[in-house]
């Protein structure tokens, strides 16, 4: 129960703190927590601070919130007591916890070689996303994704905050499990930054399908290739397309065989078609389905779904 995910992430010293905010659980988005600051929270996209009892507040409180030893108890616990087992996502700045839940962290980092990020120590801010599982949200795209049986490569298209990961995982599970438009095929996600299926301890907190396969933390162009050589993938699935490297991977896993579903950032297709390295895509028409998302009267919703020429399938 997501209520209870959300208390027990707490150590139990603390929970009567965060009950209330527990309650919220199926309206809770953020939890953010920094050392010597007010407690925040984001609840059906409106902040709220929580005070010392417990109690949502539109004011900020006197006290200073939470102290910095709070705050490494927190996460300590998060960590289940061992910091060092959790030392590779700490230095990308992010937790994946029971649930699918996802903890950003910011602190003093310690470089190594090359200027880069060796690990992160003083961890004075956390940022813990509460994940929710919408199933169906891409029922009303499906039918446009697939041509005789046949899964069809598109590609998501959306600005930040639209939804387009959670779009993205519904698309995964019902392809992975078969729909009224095609019989259920073996997909591979690569899952660089543990959004999509929000694996915990190498298992799935997220649905994503009985025939999917996911590789957790490792970046996109590796792990394509990485995943078509084990995995023999029929459908690759990928997040947040941003590189000439990313696209060159793309027409690789494409010549393999795999049919390809993937997103980017970007409002509209005539944006996406200005980036740099999405113009060979275009000219190329690696892509069958565009799918774009935007927001209307705040909220998210389809905007269009074009076919490889550009031409709108869905108003």
């Amino acid at each position: 129960m997501l209520q209870e995910e959300v208390l027990h992430m707490f150590p139990e010293s603390m929970r009567d703190r965060w009950r209330k905010v527990a309650g919220q659980a199926d309206k809770l988005q953020e939890i953010r927590l920094r050392a010597k600051a007010p407690v925040t929270v984001l609840i059906h996209n409106r902040e709220w601070f929580v005070n010392e009892k417990g109690e949502l507040t539109d004011k900020q409180p006197a006290e200073a919130g939470i102290s910095p030893e709070e705050l490494e108890a927190v996460l300590k616990h998060l960590c289940q007591y061992s910091i060092y087992a959790f030392a590779d996502e700490i230095r990308q700045g992010f937790l994946t916890i029971q649930g699918g839940h996802r903890v950003g962290l910011s602190g003093q980092v310690i470089l190594g070689e090359e200027n880069r990020i060796r690990n992160m120590k003083y961890i004075r801010y956390l940022n813990i996303r509460i994940a929710h599982e919408l199933k169906g949200v891409a029922d009303p795209v499906m039918f446009h994704l697939y041509e005789n049986g046949q899964v069809l490569n598109t590609l998501l298209i959306s600005p930040p905050g639209c939804g387009k990961t959670t779009m993205l995982r519904d698309i995964i599970r019902q392809i992975s499990d078969g729909t009224a438009y095609g019989r259920g095929v073996n997909v591979s996600v690569v899952d660089e930054r543990s959004e999509i299926a929000g694996s915990y301890l190498g298992v799935a907190q997220n649905d994503v399908g009985i025939r999917t396969d996911v590789l957790d933390g490792c970046p996109k162009v590796e792990g394509m290739m990485l995943l078509i050589r084990s995995m023999a993938p029929q459908v690759l699935a990928v997040d947040e397309l941003g590189s000439d490297g990313d696209i060159q991977a793309l027409f690789m896993a494409s010549g393999c065989g795999c049919k390809l579903i993937a997103t980017i950032h970007g409002n509209s297709l005539e944006e996406v078609k200005g980036k740099k390295y999405m113009r060979y895509v275009m000219e190329n028409r690696l892509f069958d389905r565009y799918v774009v998302l935007g927001k209307y009267q705040g909220r998210c919703e389809v905007e269009g779904i074009y076919d490889r020429e550009g031409r709108r399938c869905l108003n």
